[in-house]
């Protein structure tokens, strides 16, 4: 008998994938046998997105083509509900500053409450992404702030294309 593959979910927006996000998918997939990056399609807490949902399925995708472990998927439910749909016993998100705690302190314990199997995992933001956000990536592209080097370079092109409409 082989031992059940182990599957995390790394839930978000992703509006727009940035380094930081890719770092936690990263570190998470050398953790578990399969990441599901789920991309959220709908969002109770955020403004719509900037980016439709199959944009950000592709920024994803491709910028993590070289995981074969990584998969995307969009979901429209509870996290817990898409984490049992896919066999998930982890939700891992990344942890920048004490006011992200704050909010998945909150979370965590809804999430438990719903789905006690499935545990909330925090890994926390290397320092060089501990600034880093979608929100923030956007507010200094609509002014013309330089982010290369906060998101892959394909983001940062259409982040500039979107931007100036």
């Amino acid at each position: 008998m082989t031992p059940a593959k182990s599957i995390a979910v790394c839930p978000g927006s992703y509006d727009p994938v940035t380094n930081g996000h890719l770092d936690v998918i990263r570190r998470a997939a050398g953790l578990w046998d399969e990441v599901v990056v789920a991309v959220v399609n709908r969002s109770v807490r955020k403004s719509s997105a900037l980016f439709d949902i199959e944009d950000r399925l592709g920024f994803v995708e491709r910028a993590t083509a070289d995981l074969a472990n990584v998969r995307a998927e969009p979901f429209s439910t509870l996290v817990v509900d898409f984490a049992r749909s896919v066999g998930a016993k982890a939700i891992v998100k990344g942890l920048r500053a004490i006011s992200d705690f704050e909010y998945e302190l909150e979370m965590n314990q809804l999430n438990r409450r719903q789905a006690p199997e499935v545990e909330s995992v925090y890994l926390m933001a290397g320092a060089q992404y501990s600034f880093l956000s979608s929100s923030g990536v956007k507010e200094l592209a609509t002014f013309g702030g330089k982010i290369d080097d906060l998101v892959p370079v394909e983001v940062a092109r259409r982040l500039q294309e979107e931007l100036r409409r």
